[in-house]
């Protein structure tokens, strides 16, 4: 999975589940304060990003640690990389 489709699964998962436009999503977006997710939309995207990716997160301890739009692409990078080997 390339760089790109990372990206565009994971701003498609922001327009369609918290209805953020797409001139927001950029890499150095705050996920709380500049995107406005609360805690319990964590949990929402948690579930969206798992579907979007076929992916199992929830129990990663570095899901805690994501604060921006470029953390969460680095993230799925790493995670599918691991899935990879």
């Amino acid at each position: 999975m390339t760089e790109q489709e990372i990206i565009d699964i994971t701003n498609k998962v922001f327009e369609d589940s918290f209805e953020i436009e797409r001139e927001r999503l950029q890499p150095e977006a705050h996920i709380f304060t500049d995107l406005g997710l609360d805690s319990l939309d964590i949990v929402d995207l948690v579930v969206a990003l798992q579907k979007g990716f076929g992916v199992n997160i929830r129990n990663e301890e570095q899901v805690r640690e994501i604060r921006t739009l470029q953390d969460i692409y680095r993230f799925i990078a790493s995670v599918k990389e691991r899935e990879r080997l």
